[in-house]
């Protein structure tokens, strides 16, 4: 985990993430996962570089299926963005830097 993400799990979740007054981005993963460990950098990265307009959470896949469950998550990587409670963008898999942007900036605060 980046100095700047942070963990979240179910019991935490309503408070953490769909209270947020700041979008919060979530990174679903799994320490088995190897496009998850390629796209954690990444994460990090916007976690420091979007530092104030998203706060970036880290939820692990394999301790919380009931949050995946919740939001229809088949396959991981998957980070989906919420703002005001609400998911605003997803994205599904291992992709560049510059394509998760393109889908995650115009929600940022």
């Amino acid at each position: 985990m980046g100095e700047k993400t942070f963990d979240v799990n179910a019991a935490e979740w309503d408070s953490e993430v769909l209270g947020s007054d700041t979008p919060v981005l979530v990174d679903f993963w799994a320490e088995w996962c190897g496009p998850c460990k390629m796209i954690a950098p990444m994460v990090d990265e916007i976690a420091v570089e979007y530092e104030g307009q998203v706060r970036v959470a880290k939820v692990d896949a394999d301790a919380n299926p009931e949050v995946l469950q919740k939001y229809g998550i088949m396959g991981i990587p998957t980070l989906i963005l919420f703002k005001s409670g609400e998911e605003a963008a997803r994205v599904t898999g291992f992709k560049p830097k510059g394509k998760i942007l393109e889908k995650l900036t115009p929600h940022f605060n």
